[in-house]
């Protein structure tokens, strides 16, 4: 794809689901990835397999909801390949589900700590070093739920719109200084929660399925292709969008 050859580009929750589907993607594309996860024997794993196909990539072990480990993080793109131009924001957690007044602070606290904060926290310092390399791409991943709204998942789907709102934030404010902000909004995808979920729960795949237009869920590659596209060059006039990639979910 046009323009993701040869850029330096982090990816967070890199290690499973969409953001190894990411890093995969972006690698075998010829872009240099820096992917971070809080699983560090994953990130071990993924990472020696893709150098050891060639690939040029590189592994941090981080929790995005700490500043240090953001920092530290952006620092190490640009020490290991020179500078950052792309980003894709994908780390991200669920709340346990229930009703809003049955949460607790703590666990409001907690979603939105890695979510919301967390991804404010890896634009703060990207934009930094995107500023010093002269413009770059943000993709964030926000969700369905950032559109219209899943029953018990209040924690969620507010952290989710607060990413949105972040998004559009920055697509205004750095827009002038060649950095462009968007996000995707990912419906169900079969990454490895979705299949364990399944697995257990068996009866909720044709409901989930039947209730995208296109009558399944989707790949976590899919959810890669999307990102990869908003972080080319091919959409250089799109910024401040939060793209649905849900297979019409939100169209019922």
């Amino acid at each position: 794809m046009a323009g993701i050859n040869g850029k330096s580009i982090i990816v967070t929750g890199g290690a499973s689901g969409i953001g190894e589907a990411a890093v995969r993607l972006f690698t075998s594309e010829g872009a240099l990835v820096t992917f971070a996860d809080i699983n560090g024997e994953k990130g071990g794993v993924l990472v020696d397999q893709l150098t050891g196909e060639g690939f040029q990539a590189q592994f941090v072990q981080a929790d995005i909801s700490n500043e240090a480990d953001v920092r530290a993080m952006v620092d190490q793109a640009v020490a290991g390949f020179g500078r950052l131009d792309g980003a894709f924001n994908n780390a991200g957690i669920i709340n346990q589900p229930g009703l809003l007044a049955d949460m607790s602070l703590d666990e409001v606290q907690r979603v939105f700590g890695v979510n919301a904060f967390g991804t404010f926290l890896c634009m703060k310092y990207e934009i930094k070093a995107m500023l010093r390399s002269g413009g770059g791409s943000i993709v964030n991943t926000t969700s369905v739920n950032a559109i219209i709204y899943d029953t018990q998942l209040a924690a969620y789907s507010a952290s989710k719109h607060a990413i949105n709102g972040f998004t559009r934030a920055a697509a205004v404010e750095y827009g002038e200084h060649g950095i462009r902000v968007n996000a995707i909004a990912p419906s169900a995808t079969r990454t490895p929660l979705y299949v364990e979920y399944i697995e257990t729960h068996p009866e909720y795949a044709p409901v989930l399925e039947g209730a995208h237009a296109l009558r399944r869920v989707a790949e976590p590659d899919e959810q890669a292709r999307a990102a990869m596209w908003l972080l080319s060059d091919e959409p250089s006039f799109v910024t401040g969008v939060n793209l649905p990639v849900e297979g019409g979910y939100t169209l019922f």
